[in-house]
């Protein structure tokens, strides 16, 4: 079971963005789609009986798309890293192209597809729903990654935290440690000397990577990327919640912030069981911290 499950927030068109995803990814598909009810609170009656998440694999990797409103809109302060090997593929360079030109359609290239110092062939690109992707073509020598890993990047009101955060998030997950950790040897407009260029963590078993932004940004983190952490009863939901959550006002249906801005989501792996009981979507409306016995 992956444990931390990333959630990406679309404004109606949660259907058609996982569409087109497991069109244009390698070993893509849908794993399954839970529907809002019949009878739903009035701001969301423009949704009632439609898809509310939608549960979705690429590369072997699990999202889930949440289907709701305008509410909140993607940064490019998290993205994620799609890695190819020629390793693994000895047509990886092409196949990293084809995947470019399909994110590329319609979106906003961040960074061109070009030969970097770190990489032969790398780019950034936010697609046409917004979500930011690093594609990468990465070194057969060193350490090995999986082929996709969430990239924060820390910037704007979170400027030179990645370090802080990478060691806190190692402390909160069980089996976890610190990967690369790359500093800045000098200074740049907005990184401190000796913040970090790229890091990365194991989180029981997830990767994820981070960085300090070497030029300032106009924004951080949305609620548009959370991160659900699927637990497997209560006392994990409990330990978890006073771990993630540090922003009161942002509790709300099993969702919290951290001290850094990032969203979570600590939720119980029978979250779809205990939607279908009678009364549960209004019980799971009004609490903040998920208590399984009130669905």
């Amino acid at each position: 079971m992956q444990k931390i499950v990333p959630n990406l927030w679309f404004d109606h068109n949660a259907e058609e963005a996982v569409s087109f995803y497991t069109s244009v990814f390698p070993d893509a598909r849908i794993v399954g789609t839970m529907n809002y009810p019949t009878e739903v609170p009035d701001f969301q009656k423009d949704l009632a009986g439609q898809p509310v998440t939608i549960n979705f694999e690429l590369l072997g990797f699990r999202f889930i798309a949440i289907n709701a409103g305008p509410e909140f809109s993607f940064t490019p302060a998290i993205s994620f890293f799609v890695g190819f090997s020629t390793a693994d593929d000895p047509q990886a360079r092409e196949h990293l192209q084809e995947l470019w030109a399909a994110l590329a359609d319609g979106g906003e290239v961040l960074m061109p597809l070009s030969d970097y110092p770190f990489s032969p062939h790398y780019g950034w690109v936010q697609d046409k729903y917004g979500v930011s992707w690093q594609l990468i073509l990465g070194n057969a020598e060193g350490d090995r990654r999986p082929p996709i890993v969430p990239c924060l990047m820390f910037g704007h009101t979170a400027q030179n935290r990645a370090r802080e955060a990478l060691e806190y998030y190692a402390s909160v997950f069980p089996d976890s440690h610190i990967g690369q950790l790359v500093p800045y040897p000098e200074a740049t407009e907005a990184a401190e000397a000796g913040s970090v260029m790229f890091g990365d963590v194991d989180l029981a078993g997830v990767w994820i990577a981070a960085m300090d932004s070497g030029v300032p940004q106009p924004s951080t983190f949305s609620e548009a990327v959370s991160f659900a952490v699927v637990c497997e009863d209560q006392a994990e939901i409990d330990r978890y919640w006073e771990q993630l959550s540090k922003v009161p006002e942002a509790e709300q249906c099993g969702w919290c912030k951290d001290q850094f801005g990032v969203s979570w989501q600590v939720v119980p792996s029978n979250e779809p069981e205990l939607l279908a009981r009678p009364g549960a979507w209004d019980h799971l409306m009004e609490m903040k911290k998920l208590v399984i016995d009130r669905y």
